[in-house]
């Protein structure tokens, strides 16, 4: 199996690096697959990250403004394809989310948050 980068359509930069990193890691934990680094795969994944999206899901007490904890939700549309033969054995949108409590810095909390 190869992974391809992600392309990614959102407005949130390095995100396809962060969705390869985290899927890659889940391949080889999961181990019904290896992954190829060199020479040709039998299955080849590609994907475009469509949809990133943060909203509040708790805010503090004192300021209903400042959320304290935020959902993260990541879509992606997946193809996996027979590299021989051409045949799509997986085309179909997929997604994830998770939720992040902020901390002192949203940023960092976020790409830690991103990979899950």
């Amino acid at each position: 199996m190869r992974l391809d980068l992600f392309r990614n359509e959102t407005f949130e930069p390095r995100l396809s690096e962060a969705v390869c990193t985290a899927l890659r890691r889940d391949v080889q934990q999961d181990g019904t697959y290896r992954l190829s680094t060199q020479g040709e795969a039998d299955i080849v994944v590609s994907g475009v990250i469509t949809k990133y999206r943060r909203m509040g899901v708790s805010y503090d007490p004192l300021d209903v403004i400042t959320p304290r904890d935020f959902q993260v939700t990541i879509v992606a549309k997946i193809t996996a394809t027979e590299r021989s033969t051409g045949r799509v054995i997986i085309d179909k949108e997929v997604g994830g989310r998770t939720t992040i409590q902020i901390g002192p810095d949203l940023a960092s909390a976020e790409r830690q948050a991103v990979p899950l």
